[in-house]
């Protein structure tokens, strides 16, 4: 039941009540107005559909007409050949006058002067009707005349005749007269009248059920300014209604009881206590299930403040709305809304409307301003609140004024702005900040897959990760399959990175411009740093040993990607000191080894293209990183020693295990290498045992896919993993120790495969076993392939999954053949 907009003490039925002549346009013009009326979520009588079973038609009709919003009258040639239609034109004129029905006329075949003075066609049709009941005559023309002064729709003179422009057209002027925008509404909506209209269609105002409807999207979007224009627009249509705004704030503040005392204290129009949120939960149900409400939750941020105002969809009554507005689409979800409304920037049209509406000052007249203006609403990059904040700073300056705060944007970032973009920042948990922190300010228009291997590599957990910043609007992910997000909010990444010291990159904690690199580099390359944390750097030809330098003083770095070049190959390289590396790829790097101090403890993935190095360390360096998943990519090195020329592609072969080898040793560190332009690597390792015969099943396939020339991959697959891959209690449930082989199978395809080799790598601190069976002797013709005929492997299997680590899997058991 919905209430009028023009009149709050009546409530009506129908919102459109269809006039017309059956026999003209039942079947045409007016039942694909009923359908678009419908679409549009407008309840409309149509005798024909409408008029219940049973009853009569007169008294019908005309209680449907006084209980109606708006009567369309579709005038047409035959119209006044009914006396039935004109008597209903009678009683839509009627209410009209003494009830204020509001009546949109359509004149389809018929020129409006001929229904006025009743000329030609429509003039013969209506001059029957008077011969048959002079008494009448006279009201039917005096209703005839008042309704063609009524400004009304010609559909032949709408878009050269298409009627279904026409039809649009109507049912548009129809919705607005249903809800009408007053002019402070209108303020508020520069630009987002569309919107608007979209998010009244999904609440369905005048359907029956209770409907919880999200709206989300950064801050600063315009998710209030819609919801309280809302409010404005359809409130006088439910029986209670009221708007909680600012709930973030407000529930810190004063608690999630003062906010139910206000929302009962607003539909009741008295003052409402509760003593507890309980209480208050209760209190909302019982008091709100059998009315019919619109209840609008500003700025919710937390699942228990929904909890608590809007617990559930039979706390209200039928036909309440529940409009909640949030930066976090998880929150809404979760709370099983029924749907969420995204808020979209604006377009570079409707934002200048919007920057124009606060800006633009009549009094001080400003030289260029349509040029300054449109580079104020670039930088804003459609988002209202840039433009309202920036628009009102500049309402008052002057031409050099609004150069001046244009360049100072450009290293200064608005504060007002920055700060409300913060809010979403705040909210997260500390690695996903990270996660953040190190996408805006390295990966953003750099492809999801190939960042992953980093942020997964720092422990960062980006697949859950990622979606959570998503659904907090903070990032988004292109058709491409690129990281982006909106300007601003990279801005304030780079705001919070930069700190207090905005001239000193020294301090911060991740390094990106290439400029700044160079001059740390040139100017303090020597002094300790426990800042950095990351570092990509893609630098021309220079000399390199500056950065070296820089690079080794680093005590907190954390992940670095370096592509330079330099002729001198016998440069020393870098001496890292940092025990949180987890991640280096560097491209060309120097001829000398890793030195002996460097103990990559936590590092994960080392990537080393087109390297001058003949080998990568020389002390053993396994161990150092037993607890973690590890994975190299190399170019132009030699095989690693203790691995022999191995298998073709396709072929199996087994390994030896030495007694108490899940004690004594950590881990398997496997290698290949090949040449070929792409990639896709699978490794499988099966435990070799017997077993019941029969027992087959399906290989799984993951693969990882990359772009090479020549390459040697290494792999290392600890026991233990502190990285939550693998959990050696988990892999014992499948490996019994008696049995003492394990079968490899290494598939490169695309690529050729020279060599391939498997070890298990000692425990550090660890006795090495005895007998000297760590390192394989696989070829294909090695006296360690077993022939099969007696294996059966109750079975695992091992891979590289999309992030380059390894994995286990269970599965049934097998015989090899």
């Amino acid at each position: 039941m919905a209430s009028s907009s023009s009149s709050s003490s009546r409530s009506f039925k129908y919102d459109v009540f269809l006039s017309f002549r059956g026999e003209d346009t039942r079947k045409t013009f007016v039942d694909h107005l009923y359908t678009a009326l419908q679409q549009r979520v407008m309840k409309t009588y149509k005798d024909d559909i409408t008029l219940p079973k049973g009853e009569s038609v007169g008294p019908a009709l005309l209680e449907a007409i006084k209980e109606s919003h708006i009567a369309v009258i579709v005038f047409s040639k035959n119209y006044a050949d009914s006396s039935w239609c004109l008597d209903e034109l009678i009683h839509i004129m009627k209410c009209r006058d003494e009830m204020g029905l509001t009546v949109i006329p359509v004149f389809y075949d018929v020129d409006p002067s001929e229904v006025r003075n009743q000329k030609n066609k429509f003039g013969e049709a209506f001059s029957k009707q008077e011969m048959k009941n002079v008494t009448k005559a006279e009201l039917w023309r005096k209703a005839l005349v008042d309704a063609s002064n009524i400004a009304g729709w010609e559909p032949k003179n709408v878009a050269n005749g298409h009627e279904s422009a026409a039809i649009k057209e109507i049912v548009d002027t129809v919705f607005n007269r249903l809800f009408p925008l007053n002019l402070d509404v209108d303020e508020k909506l520069v630009g987002m009248r569309d919107r608007l209209q979209d998010l009244i269609l999904r609440l369905k105002v005048r359907s029956g059920g209770v409907l919880m409807v999200g709206i989300w999207g950064l801050g600063g979007g315009g998710k209030t300014t819609l919801a309280t224009s809302l409010y404005t627009v359809i409130s006088s249509q439910f029986e209670g209604h009221c708007i909680i705004e600012n709930i973030r704030e407000e529930s810190h503040k004063h608690g999630l009881k003062r906010l139910q005392e206000d929302i009962l204290s607003a539909v009741f129009k008295t003052k409402v206590q509760v003593h507890s949120v309980a209480e208050g939960k209760r209190r909302i149900k019982s008091m709100l299930c059998h009315r019919n409400v619109l209840v609008i939750l500003d700025d919710v941020d937390h699942l228990d403040q929904l909890e608590a105002l809007a617990g559930s969809h039979n706390w209200f009554g039928d036909g309440s709305r529940i409009v909640i507005t949030t930066r976090d689409e998880h929150l809404l979800r979760t709370h099983r809304v029924d749907d969420v409304s995204p808020v979209t920037l604006l377009s570079h049209e409707e934002a200048i409307w919007v920057f124009n509406a606060h800006a633009y000052n009549k009094k001080k007249h400003v030289r260029d301003y349509k040029e300054l203006s449109s580079q104020v609403v670039s930088y804003a990059a459609g988002l209202p609140l840039a433009l309202k904040v920036l628009g009102s700073f500049l309402y008052d300056k002057d031409e050099k004024e609004w150069m001046s705060t244009l360049d100072r944007l450009k290293d200064i970032p608005e504060m007002d702005i920055v700060e409300k973009l913060k809010i979403s920042f705040h909210g997260l948990k500390p690695e996903e900040k990270n996660l953040f922190l190190d996408i805006a300010c390295f990966f953003r228009g750099r492809s999801r897959n190939n960042a992953m291997e980093i942020l997964d590599a720092c422990g960062f957990h980006p697949d859950i990760g990622i979606t959570v910043l998503i659904q907090k609007a903070l990032i988004t992910i292109n058709p491409y399959g690129e990281f982006d997000m909106h300007d601003l909010v990279q801005e304030m990444a780079h705001y919070i990175v930069r700190g207090e010291h905005p001239d000193n990159p020294e301090k911060h904690s991740r390094v990106w411009k290439c400029e700044d690199i160079i001059n740390m580099c040139i100017e303090d390359a020597t002094t300790e740093n426990d800042k950095i944390e990351a570092i990509g750097y893609l630098s021309p030809y220079w000399d390199p040993s500056q950065f070296f330098k820089f690079v080794s003083n680093l005590k907190k770095l954390r992940w670095i990607h370096v592509d330079m070049f330099s002729n001198d190959d016998n440069v020393e390289g870098p001496n890292f000191h940092s025990n949180e590396l987890r991640y280096i790829n560097w491209t060309h790097y120097p001829a000398s080894p890793f030195p002996d101090s460097f103990q990559p403890m936590n590092l994960v993935v080392l990537k080393m293209k087109y390297s001058f190095q003949k080998e990568l360390w020389r002390s053993h360096k396994g161990a150092t990183a037993e607890n973690h998943c590890v994975t190299l990519q190399l170019r132009g090195l030699d095989i690693p020693k203790g691995f022999t020329p191995c298998l073709r592609e396709g072929s199996e072969c087994t390994l030896q295990l030495p007694e108490n080898w899940c004690s004594d040793f950590c881990g398997f560190l496997m290698c290949a290498v090949g040449k070929s332009y792409s990639v896709k690597t699978k490794i499988t390792i099966k435990q070799v045992t017997g077993g019941l015969p029969g027992m087959d099943s399906e290989d799984g396939m993951v693969w990882k896919e990359s772009v090479v020339d020549e390459i040697t991959y290494v792999w290392y697959f600890p026991f233990d993993s502190e990285d939550g891959v693998v959990y050696r209690e988990w892999i014992l449930k499948w490996w019994d120790s008696k049995y003492k082989k394990l079968m490899f199978t290494i598939g490169m395809y695309g690529h050729l495969v020279s060599k391939f080799g498997v070890r298990l790598v000692s425990r550090k601190g660890g006795s090495r076993p005895t007998v000297e069976t760590s390192a394989a002797e696989i070829s294909t013709d090695s006296s360690g392939i077993s022939d099969g005929k007696d294996d059966y492997t109750p079975g695992f299997k091992i891979e590289r999954d999309s992030k380059d680590f390894l994995k286990i899997f269970p599965r049934g058991p097998k015989r090899i053949n």
